[in-house]
């Protein structure tokens, strides 16, 4: 999965060690979406090489990926997300055109008679009554 946003929060670096005697390490950060509704993400990164190589920076934009881990502790359960890359800047925007770019061979090898054919659940809307015939709205 992945999330895009600014990052607004470098919390304070985690460090211990394991049972089996190993250190470990554990970065977080807090992230806000670009959305029309921002949303603040807490994600960590664990493991020193992981924190060395996607540093993050306040008010930097990033996208991140990530999987969400959920555990149950004494009848309790938790989530954590847990990136594994961090990339500076959108790379869904980057990603995007390429994309459209491969579909363009398939829309261009689709017949003819079923490109110009149109749409069978085409919506009307009845300016005198102003009712629209797509939603079972009221207005």
């Amino acid at each position: 999965m992945e999330v895009v946003g600014k990052i607004i929060q470098v919390l304070p670096l985690q460090e211990g060690v394991g049972r089996n005697g190993n250190p470990w390490k554990v970065q977080a950060y807090v992230l806000e979406t670009l959305d029309q509704y921002p949303r603040k993400v807490h994600f960590e990164i664990f493991g020193e090489d992981r924190i060395k190589n996607n540093p993050c920076q306040i008010d930097e934009l990033v996208t991140v990926s990530f999987d969400i881990e959920s555990r149950e502790f004494n009848g309790r359960w938790y989530t954590s997300i847990r990136a594994w890359k961090v990339q500076q800047g959108d790379m869904t925007q980057q990603q995007a055109p390429a994309q459209a770019s491969a579909s363009a061979p398939a829309a261009a090898a689709q017949p003819a008679a079923q490109a110009a054919a149109p749409a069978a659940d085409t919506a009307t809307f009845d300016a005198a009554a102003g009712v629209d015939e797509s939603t079972d709205l009221p207005f």
